[in-house]
C-alpha cells in the first residue's frame, strides 16, 4: 500500500522538505540529515533515521531544538504548522486554573534557572497538573539524568510531529 504522506515528503524539493521538517525539530543537523535521507521506503525507515540522528546530536544541537519550543502554558513563537501542533499538544493546559497556571510559571522559572533551557515534555495526553508535577519533579534531577529525560521527550515529540507531517494533506 502506498503511503501518500511519505510520497509527498519524498517528492518535495530539498528546500521545501527542510522547511517541512523544521516544524518537527529545529535542530539543523537533524533537519539536514532527515531531508538528505530521502527517499524513504516506509515510515519505519524515516523514524529509524530520525531517532539515530537525534541520539547522535551533541548538546548544542539539542539546544537548537529546545530553543524552538515554547514553555508549557505559552504559545509557540513561530507561526504556522508548529504553532498549531504545539497548541494541540499542550491542550491539557486549556482548562488549567489560575493557580495551576501560576504554579507552572514558577516551575518553568525554577527549571530554567537550574538547567538553562526550557522544560521540555511530551505534553500530548497529559493534564495540566501532570505537566506541573513533571516540571517540579524533573527540576530535582541532576544534569545527566535530566539530559537523558530531555532527549527522550524530544524523541517522542519529533516522532509524533513526523506522523502529523505525513498525515497532513498539505
Amino acid at each position: 500500500m502506498t503511503d501518500p504522506g511519505l510520497v509527498r515528503l519524498n517528492e518535495l524539493p530539498a528546500d521545501a522538505a527542510r522547511e517541512a521538517l523544521r516544524a518537527c525539530c529545529a535542530a539543523r543537523v537533524w533537519v539536514e540529515s532527515v531531508a538528505a535521507g530521502r527517499p524513504y521506503p516506509d515510515r519505519t525507515a524515516l523514524l529509524d533515521l530520525s531517532t539515530q540522528v537525534l541520539d547522535g546530536l551533541d548538546w548544542a544541537g539539542v539546544r537548537q531544538a529546545l530553543d524552538a519550543h515554547p514553555r508549557i502554558g505559552e504559545r509557540a513563537r513561530q507561526s504556522g504548522r508548529e504553532e498549531a501542533w504545539s497548541a494541540t499538544e499542550q491542550s491539557g493546559m486549556d482548562s488549567a486554573t489560575v493557580e495551576v497556571k501560576a504554579a507552572l510559571v514558577e516551575a518553568n522559572r525554577a527549571y530554567e534557572e537550574r538547567f538553562g533551557h526550557v522544560f521540555l515534555i511530551f505534553a500530548t495526553g497529559k493534564t495540566d497538573t501532570e505537566m506541573l508535577e513533571a516540571a517540579q519533579q524533573r527540576a530535582k534531577n541532576d544534569e545527566a539524568t535530566e539530559e537523558k529525560a530531555v532527549r527522550e521527550e524530544l524523541r517522542k515529540i519529533v516522532s509524533l510531529r513526523l506522523a502529523k507531517l505525513l498525515d497532513t494533506d498539505s
